[in-house]
């Protein structure tokens, strides 16, 4: 028979129970009776710990025990004691009235009220836990800290005292309990102050895999709950070759909730003093952010001479801020900016900047803005300031925008007002002004640049009348603004079964105006030779004339055809859906335009755009005539939610101009794949999302002999340890926009899990178009298809409490005439949470929170 329904043993049970409880009410009374709580009633507990739980102390133990003689109550076997939101559990529990104190014994725990756990051989504490003593201390914090002392106590409940305490943020092994964790303090003393939520450390070091630091006489830091305390953060450690050796300390000043100050004196061995500062807050309705950076350089000489680098300057530096507020529902202003006193500044001292676009191909952009954002429509306005950071760059010919707008907004109308036509009607609006000091020019074929440096482009001849010219004209020297008016409808039926038809209509307006300067001329000089190149020479780009506005109106119509029909398969399900458009507008537009682009040079014809209804990336240019666009997707997915997507199509200019075929400032669209009446083929294919791998692949292709004109991979893999990402290009030399010979690139990342905690990461992007720039670009050596711009190798331990990593880093700066330059670090980070935590989470780029963790 099965013992647990027998009617006896419950009996026995249940008479068991009722005589523990009886057991533990008398021993509450007792207590009661003998506390001064139990005379005098109700007694807050000290500093919030009794505002959870009750006053009434509940007592569970296998026996009870009583000496009148010598007032002791005691509780024996598993006894578990509740008081006040504080749970005390032992072997045994005695509560000396004479004493005023409680003593348990035998794998004796207390968890406080705030989760703390302590434990100890013996715990000896006042009858209202406000002060006391243990034996063989473990403590665990709630976030995951640990202590322990052969003795400690605590004093009024707010200090605790460890003697020849330890404390880390390390969880023990699992499989070694007694190993030592990755790092600890051990010191004299630790005290533990509640109230200053601090630490301090007498006669101290910190062992750290088994080596031991010197000691300190004296050091604190935050205890463990605190996310933002004032204090020493954990130093860095950075080598660079212009730099030398350098340690940063950096010095973090809570100085309210919500605003504190990042102070990192950084000193290097070759450069001398290195100051940095970064003031953050944030308030209920935004934040924002203040970093400067700066040093009085020691070595001079150890960097290029200008325009190569900063040359002999002695002061160098940055400041830069960003912020956001919200100044009403659905509004924001903002900003992001960067100050620099050269351009070379944040590459040669590798500082982290929201501004910097990349370190290979750099650039700082600033911003301020203010944008609206609603349920189907948003407004944008905002101006931009861009700060070139390679040789190549010439600043005057970096354009100021001030500012660019953009408005759309969406709306629906209702059937029932339209005699059931319905639809949708968008409203986009933009107007963009820019001012540059210098017309930018570029050689169309082989590159021309200048005799004294070998950096800048200084084309500026122009073949009036022919299709393609010896130059292109990339910016205007001197002021341009344009706006555009876009209003669009479109309704979507589908018939009885299945088609999707979308009919549309649009008109646009657009209108520039530019005042051409003509008067300013850039010389360069050098003992290598000289060039010159004058504004007046884009001139001949705008019909020689320096002051024109141009208005051009372009109303079009067309039809969106789709026929999306599902397969169900015994390997998963397909859809397949053919597309085709038609798009008519006027064969040119009504009105004039000039030749100047300067928001449109970026035109990518790949499965992206092939069904837009006008393909170009900006408002400068727009599509004319009569335009097909046909092609598909098919996709498998799998049951098991993997899938295969393949889109692919192209596009036929049917009548009218081909805006494609007629060349600008700037010859976009030219080569593009879609200046011919057949485009070029766009396809592109993806996998995922797997577990192993992922890739897309894109493609264009020559639409005579199917020949690559554009390809772009990318794949990432998961193979259990190690993860990685690869991504390779290649695109057809395209002369007539200036680029002479074929770009090519390849780009690695991986990550390797050498175990549980160590791992080794590196990536690699290779220039492969170098090998072709020629000795005037790269010199006589030819560096190969693999040429290394940008290389980076690292590796480190992790854990739940410990971050160290090594990583080195190299960058090449092209100087011109075959010169070049690597600008390389090795740094070293040492991590420790809760010791100087606010490095731990810190990204490389930029960071912006205020609550104490870098996100």
């Amino acid at each position: 028979m099965d013992r647990s329904l027998s009617p006896a043993r419950n009996r026995a049970r249940r008479r068991r129970n009722r005589a523990a409880w009886l057991g533990a009410g008398a021993f509450l009374a007792v207590l009661a009776a003998a506390s001064p709580a139990g005379a005098q009633g109700s007694q807050a507990g000290p500093a919030k710990a009794g505002a959870r739980g009750s006053d009434k102390m509940l007592v569970e133990a296998a026996e009870i025990r009583y000496d009148v003689d010598k007032e002791l109550a005691s509780a024996v076997g598993n006894v578990r004691v509740y008081h006040k939101g504080r749970v005390l559990e032992a072997d045994r529990v005695t509560y000396d009235r004479k004493a005023g104190r409680v003593y348990a014994e035998g794998d004796a725990k207390l968890t406080e009220v705030d989760g703390t756990i302590l434990r100890g051989e013996r715990l000896d504490f006042t009858d209202d836990f406000r002060d006391g003593f243990i034996d063989s201390l473990q403590s665990e914090a709630p976030e995951k800290a640990y202590f322990s002392a052969p003795r400690a106590e605590r004093i009024d409940l707010d200090t605790t005292v460890f003697d020849k305490g330890t404390y880390t943020a390390c969880q023990a092994c699992r499989t070694d309990p007694e190993r030592p964790p990755v790092w600890r303090v051990r010191a004299k003393r630790i005290i533990h102050k509640n109230e200053e939520k601090m630490l301090y450390y007498e006669d101290a070091g910190i062992d750290f895999l088994g080596i031991s630091t010197p000691y300190m006489p004296y050091f604190s830091s935050p205890d463990p709950s605190v996310k933002r305390k004032s204090g020493l953060l954990m130093p860095s450690v950075l080598y660079g070759q212009k730099r030398g050796v350098g340690v940063s300390v950096p010095i973090y000043l809570a100085l309210a909730p919500n605003y504190d100050l990042t102070l990192t004196p950084t000193y290097l061995s070759q450069q001398g003093f290195f100051g940095r500062g970064e003031w953050r807050h944030k308030f209920d309705y935004g934040e924002y952010s203040i970093r400067a950076n700066g040093i009085a350089q020691q070595d001079r000489q150890a960097f290029a001479p200008p325009p190569f680098g900063a040359g002999d300057l002695v002061f160098r530096g940055s400041f830069d801020s960003t912020g956001q507020i919200q100044i009403a529902d659905r509004w924001k202003v903002g900003w992001d900016f960067t100050l620099l006193t050269d351009r070379y500044f944040l590459y040669d001292y590798h500082i982290p900047t929201r501004t910097l676009a990349y370190y290979y191909f750099g650039e700082s952009i600033s911003t301020a803005y203010l944008i609206g954002q609603g349920a189907r429509g948003y407004f944008d306005f905002r101006g931009y300031y861009v700060n070139g950071l390679s040789p190549h760059d010439f600043q005057p010919q970096q354009a100021i925008a001030r500012p660019v707008w953009d408005y759309n907004r969406a709306f629906d109308i209702d059937p029932a007002d339209t005699l059931g036509i319905g639809g949708e009607v968008t409203l986009d609006y933009n107007l963009t002004s820019l001012s540059a000091q210098a017309a930018s020019f570029e050689a169309v074929g082989p590159r021309v640049l200048d005799n004294a440096y070998g950096l800048y482009e200084i084309c500026n001849t122009y073949a009036p009348g022919q299709a393609i010219g010896d130059c292109l004209m990339r910016g205007i020297g001197g002021d341009y603004t344009r706006t555009t008016a876009t209003a669009s409808y479109r309704r979507k039926w589908i018939d009885p079964i299945g088609q999707v038809w979308t009919p549309f209509a649009f008109g646009r307006f657009n209108g520039e105006w530019f005042d051409i300067n003509q008067t300013r001329t850039y010389t360069f000089t050098s003992s290598l030779g000289t060039s010159t190149f004058a504004n007046a020479s884009q001139l001949q780009f705008v019909g020689n004339t320096d002051t024109s506005f141009f208005g051009e109106v372009v109303p079009g119509a067309g039809l969106d055809y789709r026929y999306p029909f599902f397969i169900a398969a015994p390997v998963g399900t397909i859809v397949a859906e053919p597309i085709a458009q038609i798009i008519a507008r006027p064969n040119n537009q009504i009105g004039a335009h000039s030749l100047v682009n300067l928001d449109s040079q970026s035109l990518v014809f790949d499965d992206s755009t092939l069904f837009t209804w006008d393909k170009y990336s900006g408002y400068d240019r727009f599509e004319t005539g009569t335009r097909a666009n046909y092609g598909g997707r098919v996709t498998w997915t799998t049951e098991g939610g993997a899938y295969v997507n393949v889109t692919g199509g192209q596009s036929y200019q049917v009548a009218g101009t081909n805006s494609y075929a007629r060349p600008d400032a700037a010859n976009v669209g030219l080569s593009s794949g879609l200046d011919t009446r057949a485009s070029d083929f766009v396809g592109a294919v993806t996998l995922g999302p797997g577990t192993v791998v992922n890739f897309v692949a894109k493609g264009r292709f020559d639409h005579n002999t199917f020949e690559p004109r554009r390809i772009d991979l990318i794949s990432t893999f998961n193979l259990g340890p190690l993860t990685a990402q690869a991504q390779y290009a290649s695109y057809s030399a395209q002369p007539v926009i200036g680029y002479d010979v074929r770009r090519e690139g390849l780009s690695f990342y991986s990550r390797y899990q050498i175990s549980e905690n160590y791992f080794a990461q590196g990536n690699v992007t290779f220039d492969m178009s170098r090998q072709f720039y020629g000795p005037n670009l790269i010199g006589t050596s030819n560096p190969g298809p693999f040429f290394p711009a940008y290389f980076g190798i690292g590796g480190g331990y992790e854990d739940e409490c410990t971050r160290l990593t090594l990583n080195y880093r190299s960058v090449f700066q092209d100087q011109g005439n075959g010169r070049g330059t690597r600008n390389q670090v090795f740094l070293v980070q040492l991590q420790l949470r809760t010791l100087g935590d606010e490095q731990f989470a810190r990204p490389a780029a930029s960071s912006t929170a205020i609550d104490g963790v870098r996100y």
